[in-house]
């Protein structure tokens, strides 16, 4: 198969003739149809995450079973699935006590260079996040996917598989945003625009978004943001206040990953209010607060794909997307072929799209 194998940071991939192994006990062989070109892969390719190269990264998908191997029972070939890098083994203590987002048995959830999965050259390729999407086929546990209506077509589908699930996600099971709140989203590319959509479905009343980019908060606006502050010219924080009457908001997110936002995120909330980090701040940052802020209940915290529980929560997303609730159309800013990654990557970097997805052509 035409895999995008990643050499090193700064350094770009490169479309190889790979080998993929047979499913054995609990895998399943899948056709990828469609990926999402993501800002969590953008950061491993420069170099703000280690990852052992070479290696085949991606980890938003949506794919069509070919195969399966001994004791899956829960597709067959000809399945449409979405994967989802919060593959769990269902019998762990965190799994056990409904946190299987952080499933930690490492059986299931295969440290990176374990999987034996993939070759190149004849020697071992790392699969990434127990996934490797940018590839035209992959080879996952069974618990790594679910199945869905063959009806929702499958780029929609993809995007439900990391960006769409982490933003709702994170309002509804980190936050547990209330109804007629005010909500702050700090970033509006595909993560944070799926936090202000997770908001109006919440029900809050007042959805502020922030972001440099003009096109984006128009987006926003598209996906239920009641507010717009372009960040480029005015400080944000002073700016959610005056929008509050001094207050601050109950509840922010941080969509993008870097120390200024983080910090903004917890600045802005009012006594009681909780900053959920979503983005990917850079390993090795460290983010600073002022320690009185704690004392009026202020609390900031990550969250991991959005706490999801992926075989139940990403169906219902697909349901809410049947009845116009969940606007996955507005995330597509276009379609790509795999050869044509690398300028995909270049113009995510750019700010200027929200999701282009790489389509390899599965009907």
């Amino acid at each position: 198969m035409k895999a995008a194998v990643f050499h090193a940071a700064h350094q770009p991939l490169t479309i190889e003739d790979v080998e993929i192994e047979k499913p054995k006990r609990r895998e399943i062989l899948l056709r990828t149809a469609y990926a999402g070109l993501c800002h969590s892969d953008l950061h491993f390719m420069e170099g703000l995450y280690p990852f052992p190269a070479p290696a085949v990264l991606g980890h938003e998908g949506a794919a069509v079973v070919e195969a399966v191997g001994e004791d899956v029972t829960y597709v067959k070939p000809g399945d449409h699935v979405i994967t989802c890098l919060s593959v769990f083994c269902g019998e762990c203590e965190q799994c056990m006590t409904g946190h299987t987002n952080l499933c930690d048995n490492p059986e299931v959830k295969l440290l990176p260079g374990v999987a034996r999965r993939l070759k190149w050259k004849g020697a071992v390729l790392n699969q990434a996040f127990q996934l490797s999407v940018f590839a035209e086929q992959m080879l996952v546990h069974e618990h790594a996917v679910v199945k869905i209506n063959k009806e929702i077509p499958l780029d929609r589908a993809a995007l439900v598989g990391c960006g769409v699930m982490t933003g709702v996600g994170a309002v509804f099971h980190a936050a547990k945003v209330e109804p007629g709140s005010t909500v702050a989203v700090i970033g509006c590319g595909g993560i944070g625009l799926s936090a202000v959509n997770g908001a109006a479905l919440a029900g809050a009343s007042r959805i502020i978004a922030i972001d440099t980019n003009a096109s984006k908060l128009e987006k926003a606006r598209e996906m239920g943001a009641t507010d717009t502050i372009n960040a480029s010219n005015v400080d944000v924080v002073a700016a959610v206040k005056d929008m509050t009457e001094g207050k601050g908001v109950p509840y922010s997110f941080e969509a993008i990953g870097l120390k200024a936002t983080a910090e903004q995120s917890f600045s802005m909330l009012r006594p009681g209010g909780v900053a959920t980090i979503i983005g990917m701040v850079p390993l090795g940052t460290k983010i600073e607060l002022h320690g009185a802020d704690f004392l009026r209940d202020r609390k900031i915290q990550g969250t991991s794909m959005g706490g999801n529980r992926f075989r139940v929560d990403m169906p219902r997303l697909l349901e809410l997307w049947r009845q116009g609730r969940l606007k996955l159309d507005t995330l597509i800013s276009g379609h790509v072929k795999l050869d044509q990654i690398n300028e995909g990557f270049a113009m995510l970097k750019s700010g200027a799209p929200v999701r282009n997805l790489i389509d390899f052509g599965v009907v």
